[in-house]
């Protein structure tokens, strides 16, 4: 017996063919089972970059949406800031437009006031003169009648007219007495210019209807050289507010007032503005 007989070998114990051949074939199924997983690790590894990629297209999308709703607001802000500045000016305008009614109606106002004033004021007057010719015409019949006795008045007024004129004066003459209505042109009653119109219609000439019109029918003649016939005016040259007839000696018929009627009158009572001459 070798004297190395009882050590135990040092080498490695053959492995029989079955074993390395099941050893292979777990170490081929470990390795298909580590395939299949990294396999299978590498498509899940795989799936955050797919993912990844698609984010940057869906943050695009929604970067331009988020701009687009931005705009829209801002769109809509302007719009209702625009009709706000329109609402605010109509309101403005609103506003000015009823002050300036407001302050239309007031001037219409004062001046309807300051018309209606003057209106009653020149009817004072009007109704003021009117009673000073009513007196003075009663004393001046008066004292004609006293000096030369009750015929004296056709004497008068007929003894320096002739013509035209003369027919004037005797048709204003035989209308005294007769009373006044306003807008009246006879044969009952008159107003002064209706009476004029109507003697000068007896010699065949046809006058204005109205005073302001009467006054400027002739020739403005001084009332120093006045005629029988001539045609007396108060107030302005075509804006005369009353006339009458002058007939001789310094006296003149006409149609004065509702209380006086048509009267013969003496010059120096109530002295007119002018004269017209159409004779």
């Amino acid at each position: 017996m070798s004297h190395t007989a009882h050590i135990r070998s040092h080498r490695k114990p053959r492995r029989s063919a079955s074993t390395i051949a099941m050893r292979a074939g777990v170490a081929g199924g470990v390795l298909s089972t580590l395939a299949v997983a990294g396999a299978s690790g590498s498509a899940n590894a795989a799936e955050p970059v797919t993912q990844t990629l698609e984010l940057p297209t869906l943050t695009a999308d929604l970067a331009a949406q988020v701009a687009q709703s931005a705009d829209a607001t801002q769109q809509a802000a302007a719009n209702y800031e625009l009709v706000a500045e329109r609402d605010a000016a109509a309101a403005q305008a609103a506003k000015k437009a009823k002050a300036d009614l407001a302050e239309a109606k007031k001037k219409a106002a004062e001046e309807k006031k300051k018309a209606e004033e003057a209106e009653r004021k020149a009817a004072a007057e009007r109704a003021e003169r009117s009673a000073e010719r009513a007196t003075l015409s009663a004393s001046a019949d008066t004292g004609s009648s006293e000096s030369t006795g009750s015929s004296s008045v056709g004497s008068t007024s007929t003894s320096t007219a002739t013509g035209s004129a003369a027919a004037v004066v005797a048709f204003a003459q035989a209308q005294v007495g007769k009373a006044y209505v306003s807008g009246a042109t006879g044969p009952s009653a008159y107003d002064c210019s209706g009476l004029v119109q109507a003697a000068f219609k007896q010699v065949g000439i046809s006058l204005p209807r109205v005073s302001q019109d009467q006054s400027t029918a002739g020739t403005q003649v001084g009332l120093s050289n006045l005629q029988p016939g001539d045609i007396l005016y108060w107030g302005g040259a075509g804006s005369a507010y009353h006339v009458g007839i002058y007939v001789g000696d310094g006296m003149f018929v006409g149609a004065q007032n509702s209380s006086t009627g048509v009267v013969k009158a003496s010059l120096s009572y109530d002295p007119p503005s002018g004269a017209v001459r159409v004779l």
